[in-house]
């Protein structure tokens, strides 16, 4: 249960959040995607106004809110029309450094993150011949002295281009040399900038949206050995708190999207005349859109509990998963309303519904696939065999 004084907190940081995005316009974002150009200027103002800082705790000059604050956050930049996925790898990606980083490493890192000096928006961890089969990374990195060197490859690493930092996941002992498959990877912080052109490079994917993703490669890149993120051989774990963190998030930035076009499709529903009267009073397109709102209430629930189980420190990885699985899920359905109900103009660019449906389609895919979700659910959840 939330007490009524947070909800009333919460619905204030949407306000503010709502109040920077409507500065910047869905003309901004269309005039971006078309460019395929970063929204430097919106993360600017979204980092000063304290936002991006939200999980940082004051101590290290953040705003020291919770998750369900943050995922309010991300929710209501995607209800305005504006695209989450530009900024969001900052809010989970920080909690590695938080929750496993030394003290000297946080003091180090998340002032710089909280003011915007530096930008932490990467997440190395998914390769070309591995996907989500995390455990399996071939990424190496040998310890050298003081330094580790890795070599490897990964792939669909966004914002690599407009980052400063990265936390990347890295085998340091050969999978067959280890007990459990989930040991012997290691987490290191990368300085995305020193490294470049000294034993690391990307390459850009062009894709349908844009998310700014890139190929990495890594020949003998020097990482300082006091860059290992908590202890040698249990990256695993480091990664995983952030997974939990970021499926929350991401969810919430697809109830954000479902909401979004609930609103499009309803107010064009409402002024679309035809026939002499206005669409939506037709059930054929009120009944959908009806629909689609059911659904997006219903996953914007299981967002906040698994929010909550996060902040209280429970096993949350069933609800986060389920959160992102309906989330998406419903999301996407709600942009297919949204397209159906505006007809031919629905695939204009000017209505911008026709971006939206390409971004939140993403998620069914990312950060885990809806197949591997249900495959979780079915062995660890529900105790049936395993799957694959």
């Amino acid at each position: 249960m939330i007490a009524p004084a947070r909800r009333a907190e919460i619905s204030d940081i949407k306000s503010a959040v709502r109040a920077l995005c409507d500065t910047f316009g869905e003309e901004y974002w269309r005039e971006l995607d078309k460019d395929r150009g970063y929204p430097t200027d919106f993360v600017h103002e979204l980092t000063a106004k304290g936002f991006l800082g939200a999980l940082i705790p004051s101590a290290y000059g953040g705003s020291g809110l919770q998750l369900l604050e943050a995922a309010a956050i991300m929710e209501e930049i995607s209800r305005s029309g504006a695209h989450a996925g530009a900024c969001h790898a900052q809010m989970y990606v920080m909690g590695s450094i938080l929750r496993h980083g030394s003290e000297a490493q946080k003091q180090q890192y998340l002032p710089k993150v909280a003011s915007g000096e530096l930008r932490l928006q990467c997440f190395g961890v998914t390769e070309p011949n591995t996907g989500t089969d995390t455990t399996n990374l071939k990424t190496f990195a040998r310890r050298d002295g003081d330094v580790y060197r890795v070599t490897g490859q990964k792939v669909w690493i966004s914002r690599v281009e407009h980052s400063d930092l990265m936390v990347l996941l890295a085998r340091t002992t050969p999978r067959d040399q280890v007990a459990r498959k989930t040991q012997g990877m290691s987490a290191f912080i990368v300085d995305l900038k020193a490294s470049l052109g000294k034993g690391f490079a990307y390459q850009p994917i062009p894709s349908t949206i844009n998310h700014h993703s890139c190929q990495l490669f890594f020949d003998d890149m020097e990482v300082p050995s006091e860059n290992l993120l908590g202890t040698e051989g249990e990256g695993f774990r480091v990664i995983l708190d952030g997974m939990n963190a970021e499926r929350i998030l991401i969810a919430a930035e697809c109830v954000g999207d479902g909401r979004y076009f609930v609103d499009k499709a309803s107010a064009y529903a409402k002024e679309r005349m035809v026939f002499d009267r206005p669409i939506g009073q037709n059930q054929g397109v009120q009944f959908p859109i009806a629909r689609a709102y059911a659904d997006i209430e219903a996953a914007a629930l299981m967002v906040e509990k698994a929010a909550l189980m996060f902040e209280e420190n429970q096993p949350c990885g069933a609800e986060a998963n389920m959160a992102k699985l309906l989330a998406s899920e419903a999301s996407w359905k709600a942009g297919d309303v949204a397209l159906q109900t505006h007809g031919g103009f629905g695939f204009a660019t000017e209505y911008h519904i026709e971006r939206k449906l390409r971004e939140t389609r993403l998620y069914q895919i990312a950060p885990i696939s809806t197949n591997l979700i249900l495959s979780f659910l079915g062995e660890h959840v529900l105790g049936m065999p395993r799957s694959f």
